[in-house]
């Protein structure tokens, strides 16, 4: 069957909620994973001491704080309120608010770098975020963004996909949004990017690891910490769901290495100038 059209009010509204209630889980499931791309991220941008940075998606406020403590004027932007909550009390010193990464609160050319980690994913529309991010930086400015590696080098989403083929339904009916690994291609990244106006664009990858005590726990990530996943979960009858946690539990458990399971999740870093 033909994948639907993306319905992009729908879309919002599913990542919306879901981010709503998954924001509070997200630190202890993805945290110590998508912290790792932030210093590629904001060296790919160029972002040092005055540099004035936005952070769109900004989630707890990660790659906000890493660039505050390199110097950079910082603000910070996020579409769920429970995590501009949380990253204001993680950040007290620091302005996060609420707002849409495809209309940006904004005035043209307000910044030299402009930064969003794993945000990309998560949007309806992504083409107006990156005109919107074009829009607000000045000539010369620099645009970042990190995606997650295709499933088969993102280990953890193979792991958890393959375990729902096998086991569940993925063709539950949730709303269309754009192929979640999209921007996984690097000539899909270099395309978007120049036809948006930017030039010079790079894109590499980013080694990283998630690492977890125990084997059960990447299941647990998905089901807590995450959106479209965890909403292809929650459609799955009880008996696939639990023969899903068995399957994911049995091949992360693979990955251990002397007490720790260490899954391979390298990210995608697309990285560009406006001319």
């Amino acid at each position: 069957m033909a994948a639907l059209p993306p319905d992009p009010v729908a879309f919002r509204a599913l990542e919306h909620a879901g981010w709503q209630s998954a924001a509070r889980h997200y630190d202890e499931a993805f945290g110590s994973l998508t912290r790792q791309a932030v210093d590629p991220l904001l060296d790919s941008a160029e972002v040092r001491p005055g540099v004035r940075t936005l952070d769109v998606a900004s989630g707890p406020g990660y790659a906000a704080a890493a660039a505050a403590a390199r110097g950079a004027q910082v603000a910070a932007l996020d579409f769920s309120s429970v995590m501009v909550e949380l990253a204001r009390s993680q950040n007290p010193e620091m302005e996060f608010r609420e707002g849409d990464a495809e209309a940006l609160p904004f005035p043209d050319g307000s910044f030299d770098a402009v930064v969003m980690n794993f945000g990309m994913l998560h949007l309806a529309q992504p083409e107006r975020a990156l005109a919107e991010a074009f829009r607000v930086l000045h000539a010369g400015g620099r645009y970042a963004f990190t995606v997650w590696a295709k499933p088969e080098e993102a280990v953890g989403f193979g792991i958890i996909l393959d375990a729902i083929r096998k086991h569940g339904n993925p063709d539950v009916p949730l709303p269309p949004g754009p192929p979640f690994f999209r921007f996984s291609d690097a000539s899909e990244c270099d395309k978007v990017l120049k036809v948006a106006g930017f030039r010079n664009v790079d894109v590499r990858k980013v080694p990283q690891v998630w690492r977890f005590s125990a084997s059960g726990l990447l299941f647990e990530a998905f089901l807590a910490g995450s959106v479209r996943t965890q909403a292809l979960l929650h459609a799955q009858s009880a008996p696939a769901l639990n023969a899903i946690r068995d399957a994911v539990g049995r091949l992360a458990g693979e990955y251990e290495n002397h007490g720790t399971v260490e899954i391979p999740m390298p990210a995608v870093l697309a990285a560009a100038l406006k001319p």
